[in-house]
This record gives C-alpha cells, sequence and structure tokens, in this order.
C-alpha cells in the first residue's frame, strides 16, 4: 500500500508543471472559493514500544516504520480559507492502528512477544500556512486564451500544525481487550494509574492539492501525530508482580502482561537489587497517516440586485 502511494506521489509532484501554464486567475477571485469540504483515504502506521524495524534503538523514529504493519485510513473535513495563504480545517480520521514484536527480527522486542491492535477515532483542528499557484490572465481576449482561462486548474502546497483529541482501545490480536487487564499493575501499588482511552494529540504536516475548474480538488497529505499518551499499545513501563497481577486482576491479565518466548533468560524477572525489568520505554506514542484527498469547493453566491421600477 505505501509504495502505491508513493508512486501517487510522484505524480501529484509533476501535475504543478504541467497545469502551472494553464493558471489564469483575477486577483482576489480565491474570495468566491473560501469554503470547502473533503474526503479521504489512505494508510496509517504506529509509532510505540511495539513491532518496528529489526534493529535496536530507532524506536518512535521514522526509521523504525514496519510498512508490513500499516493498515488504513479514513477522513473528512471542512476548510475555510481566511487569506489566499491561510486556512484554518477541523478535520475527523478514523485509522487503524497496529504493532506486533512477533514480526520484527530485533532479539529483545521479539522476545517479549508483546502485540495490539487499535481502532482510533480523533477530531480536531489546525492551521495551514502555505503558497497557491496564481497567474493573472486578461479579462478580455481571443478565444484561444478564454478557452485555457475555463480550463485553468490551480495548485497549492500547505504546511500545517493544530490539536486533537482521540479515542483508542487496544486489543490483542485475538481480540481481548487489553485496558481493562491492567497489565502494568495499574492501580496497585507502586504500579502506574490506570490510563484514559482518550488522549490530545498535535497533528502537523504537509498537503499538496490540485484545483480543477477552480471547484474540484484533489490531494496528497502527510501528518504526523505527536500525543501525550503512552498507552496506545498498552505498554509503557515495567513488569508487574505477576503473582500480585493474578491476585488483583485474574490469570488473564498475567497472561497478557508477559507473553515472552523465553529465548533471553531474565529478560521479563526483576534484577538482583528487585528493580522490575524494563517491558516499555517512557516516550510518548505517535502516529502517521499519509492520505489521497478529493475536496469540493463552494462558490460564493452573488448577491442579486434589486431593480428599480418604472412608474410609466
Amino acid at each position: 500500500m505505501i509504495k502505491a502511494f508513493l508512486k501517487i506521489l510522484l505524480v501529484f509532484l509533476f501535475c504543478p508543471l504541467f497545469f502551472l501554464g494553464q493558471n489564469f486567475s483575477r486577483p482576489g477571485d480565491w474570495k468566491k472559493y473560501r469554503k470547502e469540504v473533503f474526503i479521504s483515504t489512505g494508510a496509517a502506521a504506529f509509532l510505540g514500544d511495539l513491532g518496528g524495524r529489526d534493529r535496536v534503538g530507532t524506536d518512535n523514529s521514522p526509521v523504525d516504520i514496519d510498512f508490513n504493519q500499516t493498515r488504513t485510513a479514513f477522513g473528512a473535513g471542512y476548510r475555510y480559507k481566511f487569506q489566499r495563504w491561510l486556512a484554518g480545517t477541523v478535520r475527523f480520521n478514523y485509522l487503524r492502528l497496529k504493532g506486533d514484536d512477533a514480526a520484527t527480527k530485533e532479539q529483545f522486542r521479539n522476545n517479549r512477544n508483546l502485540n495490539f491492535k487499535t481502532n482510533l477515532f480523533e477530531l480536531g483542528g489546525r492551521i495551514e500556512i502555505g503558497y497557491n499557484s496564481s497567474r493573472a490572465g486578461n479579462r478580455y481576449g481571443i478565444k484561444k486564451t478564454l478557452s485555457r482561462r475555463m480550463k485553468a486548474n490551480d495548485h497549492a502546497l500547505f504546511a500545517f500544525v493544530g490539536v486533537s483529541a482521540f479515542y483508542f482501545n487496544p486489543k490483542a490480536k485475538d481480540g481481548t481487550k487489553l485496558r481493562p487487564l491492567r497489565t502494568e499493575g495499574q492501580g496497585l501499588e507502586g504500579g502506574p494509574k490506570p490510563y484514559s482511552n482518550y488522549a490530545v494529540a498535535i497533528p502537523f504536516g504537509v498537503y499538496y492539492k490540485l484545483v480543477i475548474q477552480k471547484q474540484w480538488s484533489v490531494g496528497l497529505e502527510f501528518s504526523w501525530r505527536k500525543t501525550f499518551t503512552d498507552y496506545i499499545d498498552d505498554v509503557s513501563t515495567t513488569y508487574y508482580d505477576p503473582v500480585k497481577l493474578a491476585e488483583a486482576y485474574g490469570p488473564n491479565s498475567v497472561k497478557y502482561a508477559d507473553p515472552s518466548l523465553g529465548l533471553i533468560s531474565g529478560a521479563t524477572a526483576p534484577d538482583a537489587a528487585g528493580n522490575p525489568a524494563q517491558r516499555g520505554d517512557k516516550n510518548l506514542d505517535s502516529y502517521m497517516s499519509l492520505e489521497v484527498t478529493v475536496g469540493y469547493i463552494f462558490k460564493k453566491q452573488r448577491r442579486s440586485k434589486a431593480r428599480l421600477r418604472s412608474k410609466f
């Protein structure tokens, strides 16, 4: 799926060169086309404690993306243009995220053998700053020039940043919900506090779009979300005492807290000083998406002028 989107990206990068010569518009014409609605679809990827590439020390980094673990993303949004170079957007996204230690050959994560999947629902707003192509044409001209103006297309490249809220509910591969199992001893003595299914993120990224006949748009958007939670994958800190877990939350809590393969001796057991073994790290989770967008831009309707009626 990622390879297909990379090919689409190359196509979009060359589109502006083709359409630039056909782009004719009057100064200020953009004010008639401030409002836009759009939908999107593409691929989503997770960056956190689980899964990743076959190497050490790359978790939470873009180089750690395992393309085989990418899943689908869908979205819809509304955009309002304040200036030609400035817009605000409200966006809803549905993404499927996944991470699996079994998919990596890095020995410590592979031995840990944890996994998760979740459906993530996100709603947010953002500010967009960028560039719209513009080439003014003659209001009155020959037929060929008029024809080119009628077929004019525009293109835009924008960067954005915003804030969003999202809901997630991590599950194991077999569908078991992980949060109720308190796999890291949440709520118990010495354990962390229970985490929420709701969290906040900072989305930032870029998008390119081609505007066709001033009212239809096709584009490509890349968005990275830096979150304020470390539990999208249900993994964050250390292994908790399995005896106490079983007493408090039952055998399933122990089962999903430590499904390790046992290939590395003592990897999940406390050290000689009694310090619990590391299960995850404290780096906050992030996720990203690459999506194709299709939009419709509303044209502002001209107010009809009242006609003076003659008495004669």
